[in-house]
């Protein structure tokens, strides 16, 4: 693994009127690597993320990439880390193609400044091929495409423009068997492309399958980060509830 984490969440805290909903929590992410962070909703996880993806601003603490102190402040400075963010409603346009939804607000365009649908499906096709190679529905609205088929054009855009750190929101949520293995082969391949993600979730079979390490959460403090495969379903869940580490593991 690197000696430099990709991503380095020193300390954060955030309150909202009064209520801490983040206390101090100290998170870190390695490429090629996948964290799951686990909790009850209310836990503080998404909004821990929310600093990262510049959704929200933090009171205190610090936020590093590659080593290097970071400011972020807006979704624009989160992007300009290489930092993207697929939502569990994927932020889609249903009425379009995968093509159109990857390029959306982003449009590559001709010498005279048409849009170019040509060199936008040219491209998909290429990274799709890359993420998703089973993937075939180019010319259909993504309203007519399944859970699994979605999350590959939400994941491909934010590929294609260069995401380093991705944070998926529940990203087998609502999906069946068959299409929970697909996101799980995305992110696999997303891992061989040293990517790093941030996995929020509150199912532990799911961290537990797609997860190399899982920091839980409860009322807004870590209650630690472990290796999944030093844990059982049991443990995390005992992390969940109780808000204690197992004896004698740590990440």
């Amino acid at each position: 693994m690197a000696k430099t984490p990709l991503v380095e969440l020193n300390d954060i805290s955030i309150a909202f009127g009064g209520v801490q909903a983040v206390d101090n929590v100290t998170v870190d992410l390695y490429p090629g690597e996948v964290v799951g962070l686990l909790g009850h909703n209310g836990a503080g996880k998404s909004t821990l993320i929310k600093c990262l993806s510049g959704a929200y601003r933090m009171d205190s603490g610090e936020i590093r990439i590659n080593g290097e102190r970071a400011e972020i402040n807006n979704p624009r400075d989160a992007r300009a880390y290489n930092i993207e963010t697929i939502y569990q409603t994927l932020a889609l346009a249903d009425n379009l193609d995968a093509a159109s939804n990857l390029f959306l607000g982003r449009e590559l365009t001709t010498m005279t400044g048409l849009v170019d649908d040509g060199a936008m499906e040219s491209e998909t096709r290429k990274v799709m091929g890359r993420l998703n190679p089973y993937f075939q529905k180019f010319s259909s609205p993504v309203s007519a495409l399944s859970g699994g088929q979605r999350q590959s054009v939400a994941i491909a855009r934010a590929v294609y423009f260069n995401a380093r750190i991705l944070i998926m929101d529940e990203p087998t949520a609502a999906l069946g068997p068959q299409e929970t293995r697909m996101v799980a082969d995305l992110i696999q391949e997303l891992k061989k492309q040293n990517l790093g993600i941030f996995l929020i979730d509150h199912d532990v079979h799911q961290v537990k399958a797609l997860c190399d390490r899982a920091a839980v959460m409860k009322n807004g403090k870590l209650v630690g980060v472990v290796k999944v495969d030093d844990v059982t379903t049991d443990d995390l869940l005992g992390m969940i509830i109780a808000g204690k580490s197992p004896e004698g593991v740590a990440a």
